[in-house]
């Protein structure tokens, strides 16, 4: 990508590889050209970023109107974000003269309608020179830097982990949702085989009992014994009862009982085939979908617990300790 350029430490200290850092270039008045529309780039890391650090430079631009411009279109919507700090302080000269600028940019942040409130909250900071032979007297508050990044960092994995429960829990919800809507298709399924197979059973039976029945009352025991066996008696002593019920139907009534029979069996047969089953799940996927639900509540129960394992993996064992 043009314009961009990486840096990468691999430090875990003060939860360091917990940070991304967003360097933009410093800005100034005049007819300076950027090849790239620097303002709306600066507002939309705004908008991305969940800390902005202005720093004001004592030595040239602190009082850059186009940086107070950006600076006071992204306090009206984000103002929450943004930090305000005096860089390089200690190149700023005495006391008086870091209390000079502060006035200057503090007046000049007043003049905008959308930064002029009070109580600004200006802290001066700079990177120690370890080799000045000169102390300096400037106060660094670079330490409060670091804290509001601290503080920044534990908020945003809060409310990562806070955004994962509640994401998990719909999700369970939806896949427990699937999960019974698929039992009840199944149940719905089983009911509608039961009457299906019922249906087929008495197409089926119906007819042979009839043939049965007409066999038998047309047959003596003595063939059917010559035919069947020993097994005529048996068959003989149940079917008996029904060939007596055939019998006391009127022989010119034989006929249209016996369509009647076929119609009935015909009609059962055919209902049999009118309760389609509705689609439920593969036992793959319905094995996909427990298994799912299970590691979701898993992963919901185990929020309290991951928050310390995730900061324990990240920074070091002094920060995580503190």
């Amino acid at each position: 990508m043009d314009f961009l350029t990486t840096e990468i430490s691999t430090s875990r200290s003060k939860k360091f590889n917990m940070v991304t850092f967003v360097d933009t270039p410093g800005l100034v008045d005049g007819d300076m050209h950027y090849p790239f529309d620097v303002n709306n780039t600066l507002l939309w890391l705004g908008e991305m970023a969940d800390l902005v650090f202005v720093f004001f430079d004592p030595m040239g631009q602190a009082l850059c109107k186009r940086t107070l411009t950006i600076v006071e279109k992204m306090w009206a919507s984000h103002s929450e974000k943004i930090r305000l700090y005096l860089a390089k302080a200690d190149e700023a000269g005495s006391e008086t003269d870091r209390q000079k600028v502060l006035m200057q940019i503090v007046q000049e942040l007043c003049k905008r309608p959308g930064l002029n409130r009070s109580g600004f909250d200006m802290p001066t900071i700079y990177l120690p020179d370890i080799m000045a032979t000169k102390p300096t007297r400037c106060a660094n508050q670079i330490e409060e830097a670091c804290i509001e990044i601290s503080k920044c960092i534990d908020q945003t994995v809060q409310n990562a982990l806070n955004t994962l429960e509640n994401d998990s829990e719909l999700l369970r919800e939806k896949v427990e949702n699937i999960l019974s809507l698929d039992a009840q298709a199944r149940e719905r399924n089983l009911k509608r085989k039961v009457r299906g197979v019922g249906l087929s059973c008495l197409g089926i039976i119906l007819p042979l009992s009839l043939l049965t029945m007409i066999i038998v009352a047309n047959s003596t025991e003595q063939a059917m014994e010559r035919h069947l066996g020993y097994l005529s008696i048996y068959i003989h002593q149940f079917v008996m009862p029904i060939a007596a019920f055939w019998q006391l139907i009127p022989q010119e009534y034989h006929l249209q009982f016996i369509l009647l029979c076929v119609g009935f069996s015909a009609c059962c047969l055919i209902l049999s085939r009118c309760f389609p089953l509705e689609k439920v799940l593969v036992p793959r996927e319905l094995k996909s979908f427990k298994m799912a639900s299970e590691v979701l509540k898993d992963t919901i129960a185990q929020k309290k617990t991951m928050y310390s394992a995730y900061l324990r993996q990240s920074v070091s064992e002094e920060d995580f300790r503190q």
